[in-house]
């Protein structure tokens, strides 16, 4: 190395190490040459590594995280930010964080509902997969390579650029990143006919604990199953997915229908859930009841019940289905809109029809809060009076949101211990509760999290039991926490049990088996089974 160079190496080290804040000097250096020697020099190192004295430090922490409520002064802060361009520097970041005594975090898209992808009760760094996002799609063999740091955003652009034909069945929000999103399992409008994005998974590149780049041949199939809806960051870094994809028609129809939660709007909803995951699979339609000023420009605080549809066929065809199965929504072909499946896709996400697809690429939220979210799981229907009392709740607070997505379908056919995700067949719909603000301040954020508590308490006699489920996707630390540390096993089964039920067990042997000293672990990461 010459003269030249090791001086700037050197002044890069200290520009580095001058942000001096949970472990000593010495560790900073020593980690900053750990990861300094996995790349072909200090300029590489630069680009990938940033601490919080250098310039996107700070947008970075920023920019992916979508819920502002975590990011305050007292939130922890990485030693690190790692934006890796290839495997080698997250096998890098792995290997460095192990020797050097820090806990390490992987982001791909910013939508962990609890902050655990970026924050730490310990020192640590963070892996975000920002500059990985490559997408290759084979329409040959129907298949695509995904990078875990893509949107589902770019990845539908990317799928229709190709074919007016093909789309994957995923989640509606285009900024969610494909890592965390399939690796909880991911769901959107066309579940009911494909399932699960993870039911479409038929490979993935993973990196272990060992910093070993591993497939889905050399992981084995009991990690391959894990990973898949069990949560991917328990058992390492999976840096890209590979996808079937699924046919789609070349029009689809969409509709939604508002009705207020009075009398009416009661007697529909619960029709619904009577109807809902027993008609044709290529028949979604989900229920958004909602508080009716969810814009601020209302003078009257009503609660509304929005029926949203994906319909995977022609309009005349549809409304004869409804006429047929759901009479009491008196749907007319006027009320629908046909359009091809990507445009589908802006249509649930809030764009307009005529806006262009570049809208997809965007990876920042377009309406972006504070909020708190819970789940549940519905086995029996509803009576209209439980409803009735949701309504009165819902007056009680503004920016409010219930989301009821339907089963049956393909949800319905495949067996629960398929994959970690356990929630198949018996289960009506989920429930996703939503409560956003837009003030900052400890006494709104408590306000509204009592709010949303108080709800899910009321729920409780008309959803699930023994044990009463959740979706690990939609992350709610309320459900229980590990101890710090090696949690043990039956401590982690008070949450544990919600999200995977009787996959629980099998989830803490792979663990075990492929990562026995705990290191990839979080407040509601996997357990080891031997504590």
């Amino acid at each position: 190395m010459g003269m030249e160079k090791r001086i700037h190496q050197t002044l890069f080290f200290q520009l580095l190490i001058s942000t001096v804040g949970t472990i000593s000097d010495a560790n900073h250096e020593e980690f900053v040459q750990c990861m300094s020697s996995y790349s072909s020099g200090y300029l590489k190192t630069f680009k990938y590594l940033h601490a919080p004295s250098t310039p996107l430090y700070s947008s970075l922490l920023q920019s992916a995280e979508q819920n502002p409520r975590w990011l305050n002064s007292t939130s922890p802060k990485p030693m690190f930010i790692i934006t890796p361009y290839s495997a080698t520097e997250i096998q890098a970041a792995v290997i460095c964080s192990k020797k050097h005594g820090l806990q390490i975090r992987i982001k791909s898209g910013g939508h962990d509902y609890e902050g655990l992808s970026f924050l730490c009760r310990t020192p640590f760094v963070i892996v975000d997969l920002v500059n990985l996002r490559s997408i290759s799609i084979d329409l040959e063999d129907e298949t695509a390579w995904i990078q875990s740091g893509a949107t589902l955003g770019e990845l539908y652009y990317s799928i229709a650029k190709k074919s007016s034909v093909h789309g994957f069945p995923a989640g509606l929000c285009p900024s969610v990143g494909i890592g965390g999103h399939f690796s909880g399992g991911g769901f959107g409008t066309m579940l009911r006919k494909h399932g699960l994005a993870a039911d479409n998974i038929v490979d993935a590149y993973l990196i272990d604990v060992q910093g070993t780049i591993l497939d889905r041949k050399t992981m084995g199939e009991d990690l391959f199953w894990a990973i898949r809806g069990g949560g991917g960051a328990s058992f390492g870094v999976i840096v890209a997915w590979k996808i079937k994809l699924v046919r789609v028609p070349p029009v689809v129809t969409v509709f939604t229908i508002q009705k207020q939660l009075d009398q009416e709007g009661t007697k529909l909803v619960h029709k619904w859930q009577h109807i809902a995951n027993k008609l044709p699979e290529d028949l979604f339609i989900r229920i958004v009841i909602q508080d009716s000023d969810v814009d601020g420009k209302s003078k009257q605080h009503t609660v509304k019940a929005l029926f949203n549809s994906l319909f995977l066929g022609r309009v005349n065809e549809l409304v004869l289905l409804m006429g047929k199965r759901f009479p009491e929504l008196s749907l007319q072909a006027k009320d629908c809109i046909e359009m091809s499946w990507i445009k589908s896709i802006l249509y649930f996400t809030g764009y307009q029809k005529e806006q262009p697809l570049e809208v997809l690429l965007d990876r920042t939220v377009q309406y972006k809060s504070y909020f708190k979210a819970k789940s549940d799981y519905v086995e029996k229907p509803i009576s209209e009076t439980a409803l009735k009392g949701i309504r009165e709740r819902f007056l009680e607070e503004k920016l409010v949101f219930m989301i009821m997505e339907p089963y049956g379908g393909k949800m319905g056919e495949i067996p629960k211990t398929e994959l970690p995700f356990p929630h198949r067949k018996g289960n009506l719909y989920i429930i996703q509760y939503l409560v956003k603000w837009t003030v900052d301040g400890d006494s709104a954020s408590e306000k509204r999290v009592n709010w949303i508590r108080i709800l899910y308490k009321y729920m409780k006699p008309y959803v699930s039991r023994s044990p009463r489920a959740a979706y690990i996707n939609y992350r709610d630390l309320d459900l229980g926490i590990n101890e710090e540390g090696n949690t043990s096993y039956s401590r982690a089964m008070i949450w544990g049990r919600k999200y995977f039920k009787g996959n629980f067990k099998k989830l803490a042997r792979v663990k075990t088996r492929v990562d026995p000293e705990n290191f990839f672990r979080n407040e509601q990461s996997i357990p080891l089974l031997v504590h």
